[in-house]
């Protein structure tokens, strides 16, 4: 029996969003990577959420989806590896929904966030052994004080792959900070790794695209122009690929996750836009 994995979605769709340039088409307004990095930011945020999600999915899924209070699939170390003390899991069989909940006050999480409220998971796939399917949602809940909600639909592609979409995406910034929206999809064809136990020989190639509007109110599309190649070995970051993204600014940006072809596991990129290159450092 194969486990659909949902495993590797580690910064999925970082480069939804990084580094879109804000300025006007005029000389004196034009950015750099040094500047205006809000899209950046907001992707980010957003997407290490669908990490999150991800991680939930794999350590959190019970073992019998037949079974009220079914335990965990990955078992204790992998629920502590995700969320630390910070959240109680509940497995309700007759709904197939599994919940994560933070509670109502702020706690601080292994990732050096502070969480409240719940990740909610309703499985929705056939097979009620694989968790060939599943949609994920919040409720209530807040990350550094930051509101989060999304519908995250995972679907089973078969022989380890699957696809995720992301719809009614929003981060709800605290202070009036502003909102970040965006819709996204992704594919991630199983490579190498399927039918093993282990995560470290997972290998994914994704494609996708994604477009939203960051809290700035400036609306952005992104588009892998070159698949990204995620590892299981590697689980902060893609080590190739290439993601094309534009604005409503007419600036367009190239993100290339492997500037020295080295496909080598670090937080290396580079970002050409408007004749320059330089190389940056991912969060």
């Amino acid at each position: 029996m194969h486990l659909f994995s949902f495993r590797s979605l580690a910064l999925a769709g970082l480069a939804s969003g990084l580094l879109l340039a804000t300025g006007c088409k005029r000389q004196a307004d034009m950015v750099t990577p040094d500047q205006d990095v809000t899209t950046a930011e907001d992707s980010s945020d957003a997407e290490r959420e669908t990490a999150l999600s991800t991680d939930v999915l794999v350590a959190a899924a019970p073992q019998d989806e037949t079974q009220n209070g079914s335990p965990a699939l990955a078992g204790l170390a992998d629920l502590i590896r995700v969320y630390g003390t910070c959240a109680t899991r509940t497995y309700v069989a007759a709904t197939r929904t599994l919940t994560i909940d933070f509670g109502a006050t702020n706690c601080l999480c292994p990732d050096g966030r502070y969480r409240r409220g719940q990740i909610v998971v309703r499985f929705t796939g056939l097979d009620l052994k694989r968790h060939s399917g599943a949609v994920v949602t919040r409720e209530n809940y807040f990350v550094n004080d930051n509101q989060h909600t999304a519908t995250r639909t995972f679907t089973d592609l078969g022989n380890g792959s699957y696809s995720v979409d992301v719809t009614n995406g929003s981060v709800i910034f605290a202070n009036n900070g502003g909102t970040h929206s965006w819709t996204a999809h992704r594919d991630y064809a199983r490579t190498a790794g399927f039918g093993t136990p282990q995560v470290s020989d997972d290998v994914y190639s994704v494609t996708g695209q994604s477009a939203g509007t960051n809290r700035k109110g400036v609306n952005y599309t992104a588009t892998i122009t070159k698949p990204l190649i995620k590892r299981g070995d590697c689980y902060k970051y893609y080590v190739a690929g290439v993601v094309t993204l534009a604005n409503d600014k007419g600036n367009t940006l190239v993100l290339d996750y492997d500037p020295s072809g080295s496909q080598a596991c670090d937080n290396t990129a580079s970002v050409t836009a408007n004749g320059w290159t330089k190389i940056i450092t991912l969060r």
